[in-house]
């Protein structure tokens, strides 16, 4: 197991860790790449990490997964990284959008075209991500890999690196459909960072943490020892 645990963490923590990989990266091969989870809880992580002094124009930015929401959609984590974290310093940052702009119908042909769309946005990302971070919810679900949804047998399954961004749909009944990495596209990275907050998450984290568990997609992050993951307990 790759885990390194960090208890007591901060938001203004957590950022020091991950700017200072990102520095570290760019040091050693010029640039850097970090991916982000959407969502409410990292916002007060991305409001402390967008004022990190570190060269932000040699970092690009994705998103693990995104809702097939247009751009100023409530919903968008797009809109919520480009109004919480590419701001103030992180501005000069390169954000690698999932797509473009969607088209005013929705269907099984588009959604093909929005997969192929992200495979090949993200091809031009520099590869291994130096730091992707993770949220966990109280399923045990992370990034769009949800116990039990459609795709989630392929999504944690395909090694494919032609493959790494798939279409998803939360089991329970949810307005939008999902673009998400792959468990194998997110073990690419050279770290992962896991924040966990709450009494509740904490329980499920230690179960994760226990034994690898497909009903526990986290646990799938949490048990193998390709990729070091640093959680923060706060």
């Amino acid at each position: 197991m790759a885990i390194l645990e960090h208890t007591g963490a901060t938001s203004a923590t957590i950022a020091r860790h991950i700017a200072d990989a990102l520095r570290a990266a760019i040091a050693a091969r010029g640039q850097a790449s970090l991916a982000v989870s959407g969502g409410k809880s990292p916002i007060p992580l991305f409001e402390v990490l967008r004022d990190e002094d570190l060269d932000w124009s040699k970092v690009s930015i994705v998103l693990v997964d995104e809702r097939i929401v247009p751009r100023d959609h409530e919903a968008s984590n797009t809109a919520l990284v480009a109004r919480h974290l590419l701001q103030g310093k992180a501005a000069a940052a390169r954000f690698c959008l999932f797509f473009r702009e969607l088209a005013p119908v929705f269907n099984a042909d588009v959604l093909d075209a929005l997969v192929r769309d992200a495979t090949d946005r993200i091809a031009d990302l520099p590869w291994p991500l130096d730091v992707a971070v993770l949220g966990m919810g109280e399923d045990g679900h992370t990034a769009s890999l949800f116990p039990g949804a459609p795709g989630y047998a392929r999504a944690i399954a395909s090694d494919d690196r032609l493959a790494w961004v798939v279409p998803e749909q939360a089991p329970v009944p949810a307005p939008h459909a999902r673009l998400t990495f792959t468990l194998h596209a997110l073990l690419e990275a050279r770290e992962l960072v896991l924040s966990i907050a709450g009494d509740n998450k904490l329980a499920v984290y230690h179960q994760a943490a226990a034994k690898a568990n497909p009903a526990l997609p986290v646990s799938l992050v949490l048990n193998q020892t390709r990729t070091p993951v640093s959680v923060w307990i706060g």
